[in-house]
């Protein structure tokens, strides 16, 4: 398989090596922080916890934790395949 590299990828690639500190880092990766959440949010459901618990325990909003739920639930499986995964490696 042909990989397809672009300007915007090339750009990206510049911009992370421009970084000089782990602080910086989670700066710039703020988003993989919120899909770490949402990873966790989806945990909790699949676990059958409500959307209070949730929120309190993972910082998410309520809304956050809806639009996991019709994702986990409607979504093309991604959140299930990863957990399933995660519990096979854990055991």
């Amino acid at each position: 398989m042909e990989k397809k590299y672009t300007e915007f990828t090339d750009t990206l690639f510049e911009a992370i090596l421009t970084l000089k500190s782990v602080q910086e880092c989670y700066d710039f990766f703020e988003e993989i922080q919120t899909l770490s959440q949402r990873l966790e949010v989806a945990k909790l459901l699949q676990q059958n916890k409500s959307y209070i618990e949730i929120s309190k325990e993972t910082g998410a909003s309520t809304a956050t934790v809806s639009r996991v739920k019709k994702c986990f639930t409607y979504g093309t499986g991604g959140y299930k395949a990863a957990l399933q995964r995660l519990e096979e490696g854990e055991n």
